[in-house]
C-alpha cells in the first residue's frame, strides 16, 4: 500500500493490524523523544543554568537546547506519522469490508472473480416471450464510476442503462463487479492521499532545528490534519449532551487524546463537557493555526479578528494576576472567544459573563471586555480564593442596527446554556456556586437562557447589569428565585432608561440616537412607567430583584459622559462599589452587598 499499484487482491489481503502496529511503534518513538526532551531540560539544562555561569557552561547549555529542539522535532514528526497511519487504517476499513462482502456474495453464488475485477456467471434458465429458456453464462466488468453509495446485490434486479439480460445471474454479477470496482476506487483514493502526506514527513538534513524546520512541522501538521480529517472526526459526539461528551473523552486512550490536542485541536477545544485544562491546551494549540489562516485573508473583518487573536496570544504569554484558560476561540460570525480567569473546574465559585451590544472579536474585546473578567476574578478571589470568572463571547452580539431585535439573544441562549451545562459536568466540587452575569444586551441573552426549559444549568444566582430588559416582567420568572436575582443600574446609564417598544416607537429611535436621545427619551418614559425596551425595568419594584448600589456615573450630556455610566460596572477604578458587590455575589457572599432602593 501507500504508493504501490492497488489491486483488489492486495486490498483483500491487507492486514490492517500491521499498520496499527507500525503506528504504535511511531507513537513509542514520539513518547520517548518527548520524555528525553523533558529530562534534558529539567535534569541538565536547568541545573547548568542555575549553577554555572562560565563560558563553557553557556556553550553546553546552547548545545543542550539544540538537543532539546531535536527531541521536540522528533516527537512532533513521529506523532504525525502515527496519526497518518491510524487514519489510513481507519479509512481503509470501509472499502475492505465492502470488498469482502462482494467476494462473499460471489462465492455464495458460485461466480468467479477474475484478477482484473471482472465477474463470470454461469448459464441459467430465464423467462422470455416464448417461455422459459436456457441462457448462456458470461462475464461483466464493474463500473467504478458509479456512486459509492449505489445499491447492493438484493436491490438491483436488472442491468443499468435500460439493458436487459434474460439470464438472472447477469444482473447479480454486474452488481458484484460494481461493488468490487467501487471498493477499489475508494481504497485507491485513500491510499494515494495518505501516501502523499506520508512522503512529506521526512526529517530535514542536519542536527539543528531552525525556524524553517519548525515552520515545516507546522505545515506537516496542517497536511496531516487535512488528510486525516475524516478519521479524526470519527466518533466525536457533536450532538450529544456535555455529560456524554465528557464520558466520551474520558473513555479515550491517552494516546488518542494527545492526538486530538496536537493534530486536531480545533475539534475538541470548543466541546462543552471537556475539562477546562484540555480545552485550554487545545485552543492554545489551535490559536496559531487560526492566526495563520486569517493572516492569509484580506478585508477589514479578517484584519480586525487577526489583531484580536494576536492580542489574546500576547496575553496568554504574559504573567497574569489570575491564571488564564482559553476555553474557546474561533472566527465564525463576529468572532468567538471564551476566556476564564481561574480554573472553572477546580473553583467552588464560577461566574460566566455575557457581554452585549457591539461586542465582537476586536481590540476592544481584548483590552476592555477581558479586563472585566479579570477584575471580577480578582475581586471574587479577595473573598474566596477558589473563584473563577469567565468572559463568554460564544454568540454574535448585536450591533446598533440589530440591537432592537431579540434574535441574537434567542440564538445565543441555547449555546450559553450548553456551555453552563458543560461547566457543571466538569466542575470537581460537590456543589459549586455558579453565577450567570449579563451586561447590556447580554442581560437579555441571559434572561432568554433562563426562560428555556430547565433554566440556566447549575445557576444559583443571576446578575443583570445596565439592562434594557430581560424579556420577563418578574425576577421570579428567571428560575433561580427572585432573592437570587441581582441588578446593578446606574441612574445615568441611558440603556437602563430606554423607553418601551410600545411608547410610540420612541424606543427604536432612542436605541439608535446616541446617549442624548436615549437619555431624554428615557427620562420622559420614566414618568410613571417602569417598562424599558425589552420588558419590565429590572431595577423596578415591580420586577422584584435585589438592586445593589452602583456609582451613578457621569451624566450623558451635562457631564459629556456619553455611555460611560453604562460601561463601568465591573471597573474598580471607576465604580468601586459596583465591582465589589459583583465580587461578593460571585464569591457566594450576597448577604454582604450594599443594596439600593428600587426605581
Amino acid at each position: 500500500m501507500t504508493g504501490a499499484t492497488l489491486t483488489w487482491q492486495r486490498l483483500r489481503d491487507l492486514k490492517r493490524s500491521e499498520f496499527e502496529d507500525a503506528g504504535d511503534g511511531w507513537h513509542e518513538v514520539s513518547g520517548r523523544a518527548d520524555a528525553d526532551r523533558v529530562r534534558t531540560e529539567r535534569a541538565m539544562t536547568a541545573k547548568l543554568r542555575d549553577t554555572q555561569e562560565s563560558d563553557s557552561a553557556q556553550a553546553a547549555i546552547g548545545r543542550l537546547e539544540r538537543l532539546s529542539r531535536n527531541f521536540e522535532y522528533v516527537h512532533a514528526e513521529a506523532g504525525l506519522i502515527r496519526t497518518a497511519l491510524n487514519g489510513l487504517v481507519a479509512e481503509l476499513a470501509g472499502p475492505q469490508k465492502q470488498l469482502a462482502q462482494a467476494l462473499e456474495d460471489a462465492e455464495s453464488l458460485k461466480f468467479t472473480v477474475h484478477a482484473d475485477g471482472s465477474v463470470s456467471y454461469p448459464a441459467a434458465e430465464g423467462e422470455t416471450l416464448l417461455g422459459k429458456q436456457d441462457h448462456p453464462g458470461g462475464s461483466v466488468q464493474g463500473n467504478a464510476r458509479l456512486p459509492l453509495e449505489a445499491p447492493g446485490l438484493s436491490e438491483r434486479p436488472g442491468l443499468p442503462g435500460g439493458r436487459f439480460n434474460p439470464n438472472p445471474n447477469a444482473a447479480k454479477a454486474e452488481t458484484i463487479a460494481d461493488l468490487i470496482a467501487r471498493a477499489l476506487r475508494s481504497a485507491t483514493e485513500i491510499d494515494d492521499r495518505y501516501a502523499k502526506v506520508l512522503n512529506k514527513l521526512k526529517a530535514a538534513k542536519g542536527l539543528d532545528v531552525t525556524k524553517a524546520t519548525l515552520a515545516d512541522v507546522f505545515q506537516d501538521t496542517a497536511s496531516v490534519r487535512s488528510t486525516a480529517s475524516k478519521y479524526l472526526a470519527q466518533g466525536i459526539p457533536w450532538d450529544e449532551s456535555p455529560a456524554e461528551r465528557k464520558e466520551w473523552w474520558d473513555g479515550l486512550t491517552k494516546e488518542r487524546q494527545q492526538e486530538y490536542l496536537e493534530v486536531a485541536p480545533q475539534l475538541v477545544g470548543g466541546l462543552d463537557g471537556i475539562p477546562a485544562t484540555v480545552r485550554d491546551e487545545a485552543n492554545r494549540n489551535y490559536l496559531p493555526v487560526l492566526i495563520d489562516e486569517l493572516a492569509g485573508k484580506e478585508g477589514e473583518d479578517a484584519r480586525m479578528k487577526l489583531d484580536a487573536l494576536r492580542g489574546i496570544e500576547a496575553k496568554l504569554g504574559e504573567p497574569s494576576k489570575v491564571p488564564m484558560f482559553l476555553l474557546g476561540i474561533g472566527d465564525e460570525g463576529n468572532g468567538r472567544a471564551i476566556v476564564a480567569y481561574g480554573n472553572p473546574d477546580t473553583s467552588r465559585n464560577v461566574s460566566a459573563y455575557v457581554p452585549g451590544l457591539g461586542t465582537k472579536l476586536d481590540k476592544g474585546f481584548v483590552d476592555d471586555t477581558l479586563q472585566r473578567g479579570l477584575d471580577t476574578a480578582v475581586g471574587a478571589r479577595g473573598y474566596d480564593s477558589s473563584s473563577s470568572a469567565i468572559v463568554w463571547l460564544g454568540y454574535d452580539a448585536p450591533n446598533i442596527a440589530t440591537v432592537t431585535s431579540t434574535g441574537s439573544a434567542e440564538a445565543g441562549a441555547p449555546a450559553y446554556n450548553q456551555f453552563m451545562d458543560g461547566l457543571d459536568v466538569t466542575n470537581q466540587n460537590k456543589d459549586p456556586h455558579v453565577t450567570a452575569i449579563g451586561h447590556s444586551y447580554g442581560s437579555l441573552t441571559v434572561g432568554t437562557a433562563a426562560r428555556q426549559d430547565g433554566g440556566i444549568p447549575a445557576a444559583d444566582d443571576i446578575v443583570l447589569l445596565g439592562s434594557p430588559g430581560v424579556g420577563v416582567d418578574k425576577a421570579e420568572d428567571l428560575g433561580v428565585g427572585k432573592e437570587h436575582v441581582f441588578v446593578g443600574a446606574a441612574d445615568n446609564d441611558p440603556v437602563t432608561h430606554l423607553p418601551s417598544k410600545q411608547q410610540s416607537g420612541v424606543g427604536v429611535l432612542a436605541m439608535a440616537g446616541g446617549p442624548f436621545v436615549a437619555y431624554a427619551a428615557g427620562d420622559i418614559a420614566d414618568q410613571g412607567d417602569d417598562d424599558v425596551y425589552f420588558g419590565k425595568d429590572p431595577a423596578s419594584e415591580a420586577f422584584g430583584a435585589r438592586r445593589f448600589e452602583v456609582d451613578d456615573g457621569p451624566r450623558p450630556v451635562l457631564d459629556a459622559g456619553g455611555f460611560d455610566a453604562h460601561s463601568q460596572y465591573f471597573t474598580p477604578e471607576k465604580d468601586k462599589v459596583s465591582a465589589e458587590n459583583i465580587a461578593l455575589i460571585v464569591a457566594g457572599h450576597p448577604d454582604r452587598i450594599k443594596t439600593e432602593g428600587w426605581r
